[in-house]
């Protein structure tokens, strides 16, 4: 492109030039809009101008109606240290960047989130890790950071004996061993242990077996987590905290593929592919003499590395979804927009079970003033959790009538006018008044002086 033949470029115009570089492509993705959760790329062309809007957003529209034609522009500096400029365009539900709304322009970095009304992006210095990528929600939630993961256990199940991976507290080690398991063969042996959960006086009765009368309380024979996994995979959870005696019966047993049970003498063969994984650096654990070094090397055939749920923010928002099956309530921008600014050390597991305890909160809430629950449990650091609750469980039959309820305030009403976004029956669902009486709706409207052209603008201040 010539010098100031032009300034801006449309999405569409943007991905062609984006795919055929092979420089990095700056960008953001698209994670969530119009309540939803959502996976598509948005890829910039450093030093030019993209205007984005409803109608192009990654190169065609979005569900969101509150994102404007021409929303904001974006554009990405080129250079080592690129940044990306974010503008807003005049838009009537507007801009926000990290939380905070956009007054003019301002700066993003990479990792932060930029929310277009109810419509929320990722900024990343590159996007081609995840060109071909999607979001797997078959068997729980793997986007394509994870992914990428996944297929490297694969392939050292393929081309090695033995992984060891290294991840945080509920990034997925489970996951990276079933993967490499998978790719042994599925119908082969898959034993899990826990090695925090070995208590050490039963540690080798455990791992290699024991006969019959190895001691009073044994009255039959019993097979150790060795002889159990024999032609398939031992999964060592935590494998750092094996004590070093026990680490040394391992790295024997590993070496002459034989396992000895407690109280016997003779050895029994055992073929078996071991998986080790945990969340501290084992390099440094046999550094500093708490890990054997020779155990390490044997194991070390093959090393992967566990993205933190920090480092895979595009699966935040189908995780939280999942979370919320079978219940009747439903994401708002603003929880998802929280929860992708804090940076979740325990993970899957700790944003799960954050996100159904705002569920038994916003369920818990009396109708009328559940129409936005406001919850700190899944971003105590990153400002008030919303959740939009659009309905309320169906009751069970009563005998008596209901008693009668207080009309909702002029709030309540507003709340729920800008949660359906103007829809007036899911606005008389929100507030409990029966669809087929939405003249009782008509009415409090007309009281307070409220019409659904003004409902957003009321809400922006």
């Amino acid at each position: 492109m010539a010098p100031g033949e032009r300034d801006t470029v449309t999405q569409a115009e943007s991905i062609v030039e984006a795919k055929g570089a092979g420089a990095p492509v700056p960008g953001l993705v698209v994670v969530f809009s119009a309540s939803m959760p959502m996976y598509r790329l948005v890829p910039l062309v450093p030093g030019v101008t993209h205007v984005v809007g409803r109608d192009d957003l990654g190169g065609v529209a979005v569900p969101d109606e509150r994102v404007s034609r021409q929303h904001a522009e974006l554009c990405w500096a080129p250079g080592p240290d690129g940044v990306l400029t974010v503008r807003d365009l005049g838009s009537r539900n507007g801009v926000f960047v990290d939380g905070v709304r956009v007054e003019q322009q301002v700066r993003a970095r990479v990792g932060s989130v930029v929310r277009l009304a109810q419509t929320l992006l990722v900024v990343f210095d590159d996007l081609r890790r995840f060109y071909g990528g999607h979001i797997e929600t078959r068997d729980g939630v793997v986007g394509p950071t994870l992914q990428q993961a996944l297929d490297r256990a694969a392939a050292a199940a393929r081309a090695s004996s033995h992984l060891l991976g290294r991840g945080e507290t509920g990034a997925g080690k489970e996951r990276m061993a079933l993967a490499f398991h998978a790719a042994v063969g599925a119908k082969t042996p898959f034993v899990a242990v826990n090695c925090l959960a070995i208590p050490p006086t039963l540690a080798a009765s455990l791992f290699f077996g024991v006969v019959r009368g190895a001691a009073t309380d044994v009255k039959q024979d019993r097979d150790g987590y060795l002889s159990a996994a024999n032609g398939g995979v031992l999964f060592l959870d935590e494998i750092a905290e094996l004590p070093l005696e026990l680490q040394g019966l391992l790295l024997r047993a590993v070496e002459t593929g034989e396992v000895t049970p407690v109280g016997a003498t003779t050895p029994t063969k055992v073929s078996v592919r071991i998986v080790g994984a945990s969340h501290k650096d084992l390099r440094r654990e046999v550094s500093e003499g708490r890990f054997r070094s020779d155990l390490f090397f044997r194991l070390a055939q093959a090393e992967v590395q566990l993205p933190a749920l920090r480092e895979r923010k595009e699966e935040l928002p189908w995780l939280m979804q999942h979370a919320l099956s079978g219940t009747s309530v439903a994401l708002h921008a603003s929880a998802v927009e929280a929860a992708l600014l804090r940076p979740w050390p325990g993970n899957v597991r700790e944003l799960l079970a954050a996100t159904r305890a705002a569920v038994t909160t916003a369920l818990a809430e009396p109708v009328q003033d559940g129409v936005r629950v406001r919850d700190r449990h899944l971003a105590p650091d990153a400002g008030t959790l919303v959740m939009a609750r659009p309905s309320p469980p169906r009751a069970a039959p009563v005998a008596a009538p209901a008693p009668a309820r207080q009309a909702p305030d002029r709030a309540a009403v507003l709340a729920a006018l800008e949660t359906s976004e103007g829809n007036i029956s899911m606005a008389c669902r929100v507030l409990g008044i029966p669809p087929h009486n939405r003249t009782q709706l008509y009415r409090l409207m007309k009281e307070y002086g409220i019409t659904r052209e003004r409902t957003s603008e009321e809400n922006e201040s």
